[in-house]
């Protein structure tokens, strides 16, 4: 029963308000009876009690609405259950902020989804207000399959320095990696609405619990099956080391990387600026001859991923099977290219065939179409403001792009249809074009100030 907090151990007192600290040193976040050590913060959406739940209420035409703990935490274990009627979102804030010097105080941080639509990412990592998608479910589709549709969902959060996991009723969904925010505030959302039909829905949390000592004792194992995503600036994790992937730029020295063109690096165009590599523009927004840099290394089968920021109206690229030994010259650095552009500002995404010279594409051939391989998203996630994620797999003549963790283009080289395509190209003139075993991987300057970070590999050779 609650009023002898099961198996007593001691008694807590947090922001004037008396808690009981259970088995296992967990502390009740929410005392059954009221919202003492709760606040409101962004919405008007009604949070109520009933029957020991926390029940939000959505409401029309407001923004998000949460109700956050007064307490700030730092590393933790947090569980927690949500039932959500159909057709909303929700979701729980961990070391989130509220800062109003940060837009007015709009709430921002990690967000753990609860997500009944047809997409299924319930459980997966968002960042409220800030970057967006950190670990899609696209990431780790087994887990998908956790969320019970009309039923109470058990959650499970591990924050512990900068590792971040997830588990939904039991099953594992998110191992990611981050330094961005250590602590913060946990809170509960009732997503903003614009349909009448959605007022009045419900979302419900229940038994609320958290764990704020020996810690290492009481995580639970993560099974290598679920991929881990880091966004660690510039340096891999353990794992990351031991699944072989390696830093292709340290962060702090031009090692590893020349002009495409000539042997020396051109350091008059790329400036290492507060661990970003960066392009520099131009005055008449063209690439300069030795402006594009390829790794020293050739590569056949490998993943890989770097993260990028653009400028408006900018336009670069990252290209593969390049072969710089035959490169010279002002002739053009010809290889399959994934394309990154201002799609919105640029005149180029509005050339070619279909969209083929946008964001994520392979430029001038494949047009980058989230829906294809994901039915229930939008056509592409686009940080358009901040940073994006590039991510190639070449496994022998099959070749994929991602953008921001979803997969967005497929193909295969060698086939009777590629050939077709680049027939159909400005790529038509080469001939056995992007059918290289292996090559070096090229950024490229097109004259706009580009920066890329967390540039690394993994070899599947």
């Amino acid at each position: 029963m609650r009023q002898l907090c099961c198996f007593l151990v001691m008694l807590i007192f947090i922001s004037g308000h008396i808690f009981c600290k259970g088995e296992g040193g967990w502390m009740p976040l929410f005392n059954g009876e009221n919202l003492d050590g709760w606040q409101k913060l962004n919405g008007t959406a009604e949070y109520k009690i009933k029957d020991d739940m926390i029940v939000g209420v959505s409401k029309l035409n407001t923004p998000n609405t949460f109700l956050a703990t007064e307490n700030i935490y730092s590393d933790f274990i947090l569980e927690y259950e949500a039932k959500i009627d159909s057709g909303l979102n929700s979701g729980v804030q961990i070391r989130s902020l509220s800062d109003p010097q940060y837009r007015d105080g709009r709430v921002h941080g990690y967000q753990v989804e609860i997500d009944p639509s047809p997409r299924s990412w319930s459980g997966g990592l968002y960042e409220e207000a800030r970057r967006g998608w950190l670990y899609p479910l696209e990431y780790n589709p087994q887990a998908k399959k956790a969320f019970k549709h009309g039923q109470w969902n058990h959650f499970r959060v591990e924050a512990i320095e900068d590792h971040i996991r997830v588990w939904l009723n039991d099953v594992p969904a998110v191992d990611l990696v981050d330094d961005m925010t250590r602590d913060g505030f946990i809170a509960l959302q009732v997503h903003g609405i614009k349909e009448e039909a959605l007022e009045g829905k419900t979302v419900k949390f229940r038994n609320i619990r958290i764990k704020t000592d020996d810690l290492q004792s009481f995580r639970k194992e993560m099974p290598e099956s679920v991929p881990q995503v880091s966004y660690l600036t510039n340096q891999l994790t353990e794992r990351e080391k031991a699944e072989g992937w390696q830093l292709l730029w340290d962060g702090r020295s031009t090692s590893g990387w020349r002009s495409a063109r000539f042997d020396a690096f051109p350091d008059n165009i790329w400036k290492i600026e507060h661990g970003k590599l960066v392009v520099t523009g131009s005055e008449d927004g063209r690439g300069r001859p030795e402006g594009d840099i390829v790794t020293e290394e050739k590569y056949s089968d490998f993943i890989f991923e770097v993260d990028f920021k653009y400028t408006p109206g900018a336009n670069s690229g990252i290209k593969y099977f390049i072969d710089a030994d035959l490169e010279s010259g002002d002739q053009p650095t010809i290889g399959c290219e994934y394309q990154i552009l201002d799609d919105d500002k640029h005149p180029d995404a509005q050339k070619g065939v279909s969209g083929n010279r946008t964001l994520a594409s392979l430029y001038d051939l494949i047009p980058a179409d989230a829906r294809y391989y994901a039915p229930h998203e939008r056509q592409k996630r686009v940080n358009r403001d901040g940073w994006n994620r590039a991510r190639i797999v070449v496994k022998g003549n099959h070749v994929e792009h991602y953008l921001n963790g979803i997969k967005v283009v497929a193909y295969e080289r060698g086939t009777q249809m590629w050939r077709a395509l680049v027939a159909y190209s400005k790529y038509a003139k080469w001939p056995d074009f992007g059918e290289r075993e292996k090559g070096n991987i090229l950024l490229q300057d097109h004259g706009f100030r580009v920066a890329f970070k967390n540039i690394k590999i993994k070899s599947l050779d």
